[in-house]
């Protein structure tokens, strides 16, 4: 079975499965609902007909240009995962089937369905695979046979669990916006930098709302914080591959020092309930924008894109010059100067020293 499984380069392991697959549906995540989500709010700001118009009717349904990319979260979760995993050509155009089946019924959970199912029918597909001489058949079908069955019997429940958990944890932002916006917070920053994937994370779990907007001051803090306290190391060039690409750069010196992860963490701690308790900001635009901080500035356009989407069902008056002080305060102004701060501290006390930041 080993050999059979190394042949098939079938890996049961946390790596694969933790790290690899679920970062890779983050992936397919944002080249899909994040994109058309962006489209769909540049069209409707900026008043561009052509992505505002129908471009397309299935089923009796209309779709913008945004929302053709939207719909197609489902196959491009899965095929991410697929390509994660390294299938064969057969096994990874197989996927999109199963992604959306597993999306579809997997209903406002679907990504964590998405990421179970596709996971288990690649690697079915994987072991069927140029087994036999009609493989052309074979393959797709109980690749696409697995992951159908998979999402009829475990994503509807997959999907409900995820979004009770992701449901409990906005209802107890609510109730308690100081001690879960700490918690929040400071667990989807860590995420962000460790190699599992903040994003997917938020994303299967729905996670918008006070706890969205926690989670985007800890990814902020994370990513801005080791952006400016590696300044001197590593000059602009570490400045925007940090704090507009990913903190994940520093695992390697964090391995090698894991004191030089206190200063952004505990800055995510400070600004977590600043976000919750005083600016109340909220993150509910695609909850997958909760776990990507500044990368690419997608957090702050999805609490940009929750603005716009409150004020059209009319939970929300307009946007005010407050909730931009806000934005802009816990995105980039407090994590930089509480992680300077912090970090000096800490090179006072003789935990890190110069060089341990290099990239």
């Amino acid at each position: 079975m080993k050999e059979f499984l190394k042949r098939k380069n079938i890996e049961i392991s946390l790596r694969r499965y933790g790290i690899d697959a679920l970062g890779a549906m983050a992936q397919g995540l944002f080249c899909s609902l994040l994109i058309g989500t962006i489209i769909n709010t540049i069209g409707t700001q900026f008043h561009i007909p052509f992505l505002m118009k129908t471009v397309a009717t299935v089923a009796g349904v209309d779709y913008t240009v945004g929302g053709l990319a939207t719909a197609m979260s489902g196959p491009a979760m899965a095929v991410a995962i697929g390509y994660a995993l390294q299938c064969p050509p057969l096994v990874l155009f197989s996927m999109i089937t199963v992604g959306f089946a597993a999306n579809a019924l997997g209903g406002a959970g679907g990504p964590l369905a998405v990421l179970f199912v596709a996971i288990i029918a690649a690697e079915f597909g994987k072991a069927v695979s140029k087994e036999t001489k009609v493989d052309i058949l074979v393959t797709p079908l109980v690749t696409i046979a697995v992951g159908v069955f998979l999402s009829w019997l475990i994503a509807p429940p997959l999907g409900k669990a995820a979004m009770w958990v992701g449901n409990i944890i906005m209802w107890a932002t609510e109730q308690q916006p100081f001690l879960m916006g700490i918690i929040v917070s400071v667990v989807v920053g860590m995420a962000l930098t460790l190699p599992i994937s903040s994003a997917a994370i938020c994303a299967a779990l729905g996670l918008t709302g006070l706890a969205g907007g926690a989670a985007v001051a800890g990814c902020c803090a994370q990513m801005v914080g080791f952006a400016v306290i590696s300044f001197k190391e590593n000059k602009w060039g570490g400045l925007v591959s940090q704090g507009i690409g990913t903190s994940m750069l520093q695992m390697g010196n964090i391995i090698k020092n894991p004191r030089v992860w206190i200063a952004p963490t505990l800055a995510s701690a400070i600004t977590g309930p600043i976000s919750t308790c005083i600016f109340r900001l909220q993150m509910n635009g695609a909850p997958v924008s909760s776990g990507m901080g500044t990368c690419g500035l997608v957090g702050q356009i999805g609490v940009y894109t929750g603005w716009v989407n409150d004020i059209a069902n009319g939970t929300k008056a307009a946007i005010t010059g407050f909730d931009w002080l806000g934005l802009v305060l816990i995105s980039f102004v407090l994590p930089a100067v509480l992680s300077l701060v912090i970090h000096k501290g800490v090179m006072k006390l003789g935990w890190v020293k110069e060089g341990d930041l290099k990239l």
